[in-house]
């Protein structure tokens, strides 16, 4: 009985058989232009997408906003009593008066030496005008003490915040802010003082009758 005859391989056949497999190319060319158009998209869309999850490159720094300076000691206490005169903007004036029912100038002065620096200042501005010691008008810093010649002996006296202006117990308005080189205050100017640094700038005032003009 003879052994059944294996076909004899054919190169050509082997060719044909694999040629009939279409490649990548010809899916693509097979699809005709509009459908090459669109894979191509297709693929774009697809890297692009991926690209985009990937994290920002370069340090965080290079972006974030540079720290803002500090506040100098000078610009913190001129924002304290800034602070502390507006809790008493508006209360009316009284001759001999130290709290916010009424107050005159040199009670508000005291008041606000006692908020922002725990310091225990003269009552009347006669001795307020003692205190300390004498210095240019050009030379204002927060905190020092300015006064005017209201009358004869008529005397005024208010605290220098800052950018030409000082607070002040009014006879007209109340407790205000009013800017050094207004014309009034201009024409009445006298001087300023600086209070010495410390825990207290006097000895406690002693109490002292409630008719002293303008707190003189």
């Amino acid at each position: 009985m003879s052994s059944p005859r294996l076909a004899p391989h054919s190169p050509d056949r082997a060719a044909r058989t694999l040629g009939s497999v279409p490649g990548p190319a010809s899916r693509l060319a097979s699809l005709g232009p509009v459908g090459v158009a669109g894979a191509v998209l297709v693929l774009a869309v697809w890297l692009t997408g991926c690209a985009s999850s990937a994290p920002a490159s370069g340090p965080a720094s290079e972006t974030a906003a540079p720290p803002e300076p500090s506040s100098s000691p000078t610009e913190r206490t001129a924002a304290d009593l800034r602070r502390a005169a507006e809790r008493w903007e508006g209360v009316p004036h009284e001759w001999g008066g130290t709290s916010r029912r009424g107050v005159d100038c040199s009670g508000l002065v005291q008041n606000l030496y006692r908020d922002v620096f725990g310091m225990q200042v003269p009552r009347t501005t006669a001795a307020q005008a003692e205190t300390g010691r004498r210095v240019r008008r050009d030379d204002l810093r927060p905190g020092d003490l300015v006064f005017f010649r209201l009358g004869r002996k008529k005397r005024h006296v208010g605290v220098y915040l800052s950018d030409g202006e000082f607070a002040h117990a009014s006879a007209s308005s109340g407790v205000t802010v009013s800017p050094l080189d207004r014309a009034y205050w201009n024409e009445r100017w006298w001087q300023a003082r600086r209070l010495a640094a410390g825990p207290a700038a006097s000895p406690p005032a002693t109490s002292e009758p409630s008719d002293k003009r303008a707190g003189w």
